[in-house]
């Protein structure tokens, strides 16, 4: 309606099963190619990501960007966890 250059999805992929996903994630990408839209996709996980290749990927904690990279960062945080972003001496925020 209003053809907005990019699109925000914050955590799209949240209690989606998989035949879900894909539906989703088709939609998404038919989106990008027919429009040229942009996608700030923001998820904690990277199964989605196998429908929707990132071309960037950036790790956010506390408000700010603490490392950046292509998918294979998402590959990495898949295989990893995201503990070593995890400040130990750091309070828990409820």
């Amino acid at each position: 309606m209003l053809k907005p250059k990019f699109a925000v999805l914050d955590e799209t992929d949240s209690g989606l099963d998989v035949d879900a996903l894909k539906i989703v994630s088709e939609g998404v990408n038919r989106a990008k190619e027919a429009t040229n839209l942009g996608v700030l996709l923001i998820t904690h996980y990277t199964r989605i990501l196998r429908y929707i290749r990132p071309q960037f990927v950036h790790v956010v904690v506390k408000g700010k960007i603490v490392e950046e990279g292509g998918p294979e960062l998402a590959d990495r945080l898949e295989e990893e966890g995201y503990d070593r972003f995890l400040d130990p001496s750091a309070p828990i925020e409820a």
